[in-house]
């Protein structure tokens, strides 16, 4: 158990409803980081020991991932949240590259307040331990001070590079996903759409996509703004949210006591996915970079002209889509690996990139599944609906 003052437990329940509105980033950029986050000159070379933690999420090709700086089976997220580096699919921000062929599906969206990202790659090509089921990064972690520490991030989506305050991002062994808050949107402020703290419920929970499971497709829409994570709209016009439960401990006059937050009963899945329209689909994206010297080459935009098939199709109300390659899936909790994931030791993410579900609220049963959309026994301290901080 993590044992920490009962003033600071009072402190962190206080603080659980407020909510900031602030949009750029306040956060000083991380001090491995460049000050701007630039392409690299064509015959420069990518460094792949870099420590550089600047994500950039501009595009379906153009985006960063966190993960660990070595490899290992103890590089699992869980334990190396607080330091994991950039990788990015373009080489960019001084950070390592994502290579060719670890990315074998990418869907991006863009709504009026925030870009996301979601995707299905081989992790272990970025130092993730195979079976790794994950873990959630965000500005603030535990202490704070981020996760990773000196974590930042930049979008060009409104026409030049910004730094945006609020983001969040699971990452698995076999799945990725991130959302950029850009814009406070209908009196929802930026910490609320990205919010963090639902940090065992993963992709399909918290950042759910129509193509999400979509395999060997690369696609770019519009959509909708969604429900912000754990919000459901109630008939009666209020809304009701949901809050991930778990257990502490803190220690007061010499006597362990114990504190809980959230609630009994999970949903079953988020109050809604959102639909998309004017999509593109693109058959692969690619830097070009030889792995064998990293060697910087030019990096071309990607248009229609550059790949084996390109459409552009438009969402219908329900969110279902016409696909150049095969129909929009609107799957919420199923995944696209075959391999078990393997379940491990439990941290204060275990397993927190798990697409968690759960019978309908009316049922006391849970099921927690991994980001893969694989049966996870055990993978994560929860009992009775109670996530015990380890």
């Amino acid at each position: 158990m993590v044992a920490t003052s009962f003033k600071a437990v009072a402190a962190s329940l206080l603080a659980l409803p407020l909510a900031r509105a602030q949009v750029t980033a306040t956060f000083p950029n991380g001090v491995t980081n460049p000050d701007t986050p630039e392409i690299a000159e064509p015959g420069s070379t990518v460094n792949q020991t870099s420590y550089s933690r600047l994500l950039t999420l501009n595009s379906v090709d153009d985006f960063c991932i966190f993960g660990p700086p070595e490899p290992g089976p103890d590089s699992v997220i869980g334990n190396v949240e607080p330091i994991v580096v950039a990788y990015c699919t373009k080489p960019r921000n001084g950070a390592r590259l994502i290579p060719d062929g670890t990315i074998h599906a990418a869907h991006f969206v863009k709504t009026d307040a925030y870009v996301q990202i979601n995707g299905l790659w081989d992790g272990t090509r970025v130092n993730i331990p195979y079976g790794d089921a994950g873990g959630e990064l965000d500005p603030h972690g535990a202490e704070n001070v981020g996760n990773p520490i000196g974590g930042n991030v930049t979008s060009n989506v409104s026409g030049q590079d910004v730094f945006y305050e609020e983001w969040m991002s699971f990452v698995s062994f076999d799945q990725f996903c991130m959302r950029i808050c850009t814009a406070e949107w209908g009196g929802i402020p930026t910490s609320i759409m990205c919010e963090h703290e639902l940090d065992v419920m993963g992709c399909a929970f918290v950042l759910p996509s129509v193509n999400m499971y979509n395999n060997n497709t690369f696609t770019s829409c519009d959509a909708d703004v969604g429900n912000a994570p754990g919000d459901y709209p109630q008939p009666d016009g209020s809304t009701s949210t949901f809050r991930q439960r778990y257990v502490g401990s803190y220690t007061n006059e010499g006597t362990v006591a114990y504190w809980t937050v959230g609630q009994d009963v999970t949903p079953a899945g988020p109050a809604t996915t959102p639909a998309v329209s004017m999509c593109t689909t693109y058959s692969t994206i690619s830097n070009g970079i030889d792995t064998a010297n990293f060697a910087v080459v030019s990096q071309e935009p990607l248009v229609s002209g550059a790949t084996a098939a390109a459409t552009t199709t438009a969402a219908s109300s329900t969110g279902s889509m016409s696909m150049s390659t095969s129909a929009a899936s609107t799957a919420r909790n199923t995944g696209a690996s075959t391999g078990a994931s393997t379940a491990r030791p439990s941290t204060a993410n275990t397993a927190a990139a798990s697409g968690a579900t759960s019978a309908p609220a009316s049922a006391a049963g849970k099921v927690d599944f991994g980001m893969g959309g694989l049966l996870l026994a055990g993978a994560a301290a929860i009992g009775g609906g109670l996530l015990v901080l380890a």
